[in-house]
């Protein structure tokens, strides 16, 4: 079965596969949906999945239909007044070790064919792309219909990988923070001008020759050619975890990188609470005042928090916060949790450029 069509994901129009099947590589693959369809698809083993384990390719009809949506460019555009968004890969990993080069360079040459798409290219793998873009043949640049994410579910991964995106040319850079598995703080790679190293930065001539920002190779020529500009997060989606073994998501990690978008003027999308909601949506929803406790016995509580302790940088210590409240989490399933966070959507995407 191929995975190419109109998309209910909410931040994109389409999803396509050019193939299928990839490999664990942190803590947010640890349920990975697409690796219990693979099985579900194959009678009962991931065929597709883990080290060594051969990647499918999709059909050829499959590839035709990236074609076909851009021809309907105009069409799509007079109804929705923007262009159409392609997910590529839900089912796997562009950027994957284990794909045949020669896809990828296929892969490319049909965004190229596509110009009327914009393709959200969304990887685990930060670190392989500019690497991998060499080896397809292709400039060393982002075709300009490229929209380049990470996924960051946790602070050790962002310390680890925002950069690596910035240091990447495209014409978009955006983060999917889902499921999110601990607080993250973004205001260093939102604010770099007014840091350095991760510090506030004091004047620039106490800052090592290797500081990241101010002299380091994310700094790019500002537009006009007249000064130097950092680049930027342009977009930031924010979801939890779906699926039976799910992991919920504290409303306070949602809100607190949802304030700093705010602040720093990003575009934040609220995707999904997943299999977990908080207790203040339990009440609004039976309307009976139950507690979750009276519900499920099993209710996962959390302290209140805001950000993460100075040592906590992977979320395991996190701050009380005096005169906050306990939360509870109650799992009521996804359809149910809904995607509202403090009774709103949050549906903000980047502008045309």
């Amino acid at each position: 079965m191929d995975m190419s069509e109109n998309s209910k994901i909410e931040w994109t129009d389409h999803t396509f596969n050019a193939w299928e099947g990839c490999q664990k590589v942190g803590p947010g693959c640890d349920h990975c949906y697409a690796e219990t369809r693979n099985a579900r698809f194959a009678g009962g083993i991931a065929i597709n999945w883990g080290p060594g384990a051969p990647r499918r390719r999709t059909s050829a009809a499959n590839w035709r239909k990236p074609l076909q949506w851009n021809r309907n460019a105009g069409v799509f555009y007079a109804q929705h007044r923007r262009r159409q968004r392609v997910f590529c890969s839900s089912l796997a990993d562009v950027f994957d070790n284990a794909v045949d080069p020669q896809w990828r360079a296929d892969l490319f040459r049909l965004i190229a064919q596509t110009p009327n798409l914009d393709w959200q290219l969304l990887t685990k793998r930060i670190g392989n792309v500019r690497g991998m873009l060499v080896d397809t043949g292709m400039p060393c640049d982002m075709p300009p219909n490229v929209w380049l994410g990470a996924t960051i579910v946790n602070q050790e991964e962002a310390n680890r990988d925002i950069e690596k995106l910035l240091m990447t040319p495209a014409r978009r850079r955006f983060l999917s923070m889902e499921p999110l598995l601990g607080p993250v703080d973004l205001q260093p790679w939102f604010d770099p001008t007014g840091m350095c190293c991760g510090q506030e930065m004091q004047s620039c001539e106490d800052c090592p020759a290797s500081a990241q920002w101010i002299h380091g190779p994310t700094t790019e020529y500002a537009d006009e050619g007249s000064s130097y500009k950092s680049p930027g997060i342009d977009w930031v989606i924010v979801g939890g975890e779906s699926g039976p073994h799910a992991r919920p998501m504290h409303p306070q990690w949602a809100r607190d990188i949802r304030d700093q978008c705010t602040e720093a003027g990003v575009p934040y999308l609220f995707k999904q609470w997943g299999e977990w909601v908080p207790r203040s949506a339990c009440y609004h929803r039976f309307g009976d005042g139950s507690s979750c406790s009276d519900i499920d016995p099993n209710c996962k509580r959390w302290p209140y928090v805001v950000r993460l302790t100075e040592s906590g940088h992977d979320g395991s210590r996190l701050e009380h916060v005096d005169g906050g409240c306990d939360t509870y989490m109650q799992k009521v399933g996804k359809v149910f949790a809904g995607r509202l966070l403090d009774g709103r959507t949050h549906d903000e995407f980047p502008g045309e450029r």
